[in-house]
């Protein structure tokens, strides 16, 4: 084979890569765009987008290196700047669960809540709840009103 005829075949194998540059993109777009629609949850349209114009900049004959850095920039301004809109607007008929429901609201102390002892209950919208101290040191005595501050698994965890 001559030097000439190598350098063709070369020239050919590079500009067949070069071709599937745009497809890998491409790919990558319905790939992203699959998982979105599978899982609803506002996270990979936003690299979606930057895979798409990472493919219209590999159609445009630009450079890989920029192809990648178009990818991470447009990518990242999609997810900072378009993100929390879209959260704000898609997300905002989220019901809260029966236990987030119950954060913040007082309950009435049933017996004597002691971390050390690991003893305490409350009672809140007549239901009976394990409860404990959120100060390890504090000991609520029953009939006290506490506010509910959080639940750890199966647990108010409450204050004065």
């Amino acid at each position: 084979m001559k030097y000439n005829e190598y350098n063709d075949l070369l020239k050919k194998y590079r500009k067949g890569i070069e071709d599937m540059e745009s497809f890998y993109w491409l790919i990558a777009v319905a790939v992203l765009l699959i998982i979105e629609i599978t899982t609803l949850g506002l996270t990979t349209i936003w690299f979606a987008g930057g895979a798409l114009v990472a493919f219209v900049a590999s159609i445009m004959g630009v450079n890989y290196l920029v192809q990648f850095i178009l990818f991470v920039v447009v990518s990242v301004i999609l997810l900072c700047f378009t993100r929390p809109i879209a959260v704000r607007y898609f997300n905002n008929h989220r019901a809260r669960t029966n236990y987030e429901s119950i954060i913040g609201m007082t309950a009435k102390v049933t017996s004597t809540i002691d971390n050390f002892n690991q003893t305490g209950s409350a009672n809140v919208n007549g239901q009976e709840w394990t409860a404990r101290a959120e100060r390890e040191d504090d000991i609520i005595e029953p009939g006290t009103q506490v506010k509910i501050v959080a639940i750890k698994g199966v647990k108010l965890i409450v204050v004065r």
